[in-house]
């Protein structure tokens, strides 16, 4: 609950991190596919159902800002995965590779994005640049 307060926070540019995940899900939920959705739903299925939801708009909007900063005009499996490691804690990506590898999708060209957390990638710079 008190994780839920402080992303309603106002941050510097006067929008929170809630407002920035449903800007990102607005901004690109005409560009998702059935297959992406589908891999989405798989990937966030041991979620504690409780949680799922939350869970899952966190994700989606990490993989709208990289479909929106990456001008793609879909949302591609390839920014899927990125955006999943991206925006879940580190703990959580033993069953992400688990799943990935039974899919048989090659963990090489992620594996670089494996070593940081989430708040890692919320202190880069890149982050900035893609909000308006």
């Amino acid at each position: 609950m008190f994780r839920k307060f402080l992303k309603r926070l106002p941050k510097q540019d006067g929008k929170s991190d809630l407002d920035w995940e449903n800007y990102y899900i607005q901004e690109t939920k005409h560009l998702w596919q059935d297959k992406e959705k589908n891999l989405l739903e798989e990937l966030v299925s041991p979620v504690p159902e409780l949680f799922r939801d939350v869970a899952r708009e966190k994700i989606a909007g990490k993989i709208g800002e990289l479909t929106l900063r990456k001008k793609e005009s879909y949302v591609t499996q390839d920014t899927l995965i990125q955006g999943y490691i991206m925006a879940t804690p580190k703990r959580d990506h033993k069953f992400l590779r688990k799943k990935l590898q039974e899919k048989e999708i090659d963990l090489a060209s992620y594996e670089h994005y494996f070593q940081y957390s989430p708040d890692d990638y919320k202190n880069k710079k890149y982050a900035a640049k893609t909000r308006k």
